[in-house]
């Protein structure tokens, strides 16, 4: 979706990327320490990386041995899309400096995904989001939010 809107994004006096995210998706819940590593490392962090890490995480689901080779147990596939896409986030805001590109775990939102069993509404959840859209242009980039505090990737 990115690189399809990057065209556009580039026109704009302000572009803002938000990616929804989820503390599912941060670091310490995936047991596979070489994707934590390569998922952690902003320094050498590339799509191409990120990409391996996917392939990998595939092929260990096709054959069926994601726990005995470290990935999560539960919600894996959501845990490691979060991640992957919280180390794309960073790739995208280095890139594009002018850009404000951030990721945000909105809370715990009733939505259908947790069947309605969220604290948040989703107007409240939709609050942090709709905020880092709006972040003046020398705001943050390439970082992490837990609503409306800035947390790590791990």
């Amino acid at each position: 979706m990115i690189e399809a809107l990057l065209p556009i994004l580039q026109l704009s006096n302000s572009p803002r990327i938000v990616n929804v995210s989820s503390s599912e998706g941060h670091l310490e819940k995936i047991p596979n320490e070489w994707a934590k590593e390569v998922l952690g490392n902003a320094e050498s962090l590339t799509e191409e990386r990120i990409d391996e890490v996917l392939n990998e995480y595939l092929k260990a689901f096709k054959e069926g041995y994601l726990e005995t080779k470290g990935w999560p147990r539960y919600s894996s596939a959501y845990k490691i899309s979060k991640a992957a896409m919280n180390a794309y986030t960073r790739i995208v805001a280095k890139k594009f400096p002018s850009f404000r590109v951030n990721c945000i775990s909105p809370g715990y939102v009733k939505t259908d995904l947790n069947h309605n069993t969220g604290y948040l509404t989703t107007d409240e959840g939709a609050e942090s989001v709709v905020k880092l859209a709006l972040l003046p242009n020398d705001g943050p980039s390439g970082l992490f939010f837990s609503r409306n505090e800035v947390t790590t990737f791990d």
